[in-house]
């Protein structure tokens, strides 16, 4: 493994859509570069914070709140994980807490990766954090250190107008 290209490949989740669609690229890439496969899930702190500030939930069940995301993160990723398709990969998951990127850039740092392969538009949708802060990927991009690869979800063919052929088009 000394001479792949990318011998350990990271798949930040959130557990979307499009983090599964990274997920499947990547165990693609893995397999062609012989290289290990981390899948890694950041549970955001700052999202919690933010409904305790709101009254949505009280900071004195944060630490059970933490309890609960983590547990849910670890049986979500062992199912990921214990896929058909992963059969012969050397696999290994982690959970983290923190803003996400500044957690997996941490994690690309620590544990040497040589790859990022994550989702670009995953559960978070827009709104004007995205706007004045930008995505999680695209600050990934910028603090990773390493190269990373961004995979939308891949769109659907849509009929063309008049039933014939068909064109791609966004979700």
């Amino acid at each position: 493994m000394a001479d792949s290209l990318f011998p350990r490949i990271l798949v930040p989740t959130d557990f979307s859509a499009c983090s599964e669609e990274a997920f499947r690229l990547a165990t693609h890439l893995a397999r062609q570069f012989q290289a290990d496969l981390i899948l890694l899930h950041v549970v955001d702190t700052k999202n919690l914070g933010v409904l305790n500030r709101l009254g949505l939930a009280l900071p004195s069940e944060e630490k059970a709140q933490l309890k609960r995301l983590r547990h849910q993160a670890r049986l979500l990723a062992r199912r990921i994980i214990g896929s058909e398709a992963l059969k012969g990969l050397h696999v290994k998951r982690y959970i983290a807490e923190g803003a996400p990127f500044a957690e997996i850039a941490r994690f690309v740092r620590s544990e040497k990766v040589s790859l990022v392969v994550m989702g670009s538009y995953g559960g978070s949708y827009g709104g004007v954090d995205k706007i004045f802060f930008g995505s999680t990927a695209e600050k990934v991009v910028r603090t990773a250190g390493c190269p990373v690869l961004t995979v939308p979800l891949t769109a659907r063919p849509v009929k063309a107008a008049g039933g014939t052929g068909t064109k791609r088009g966004a979700l």
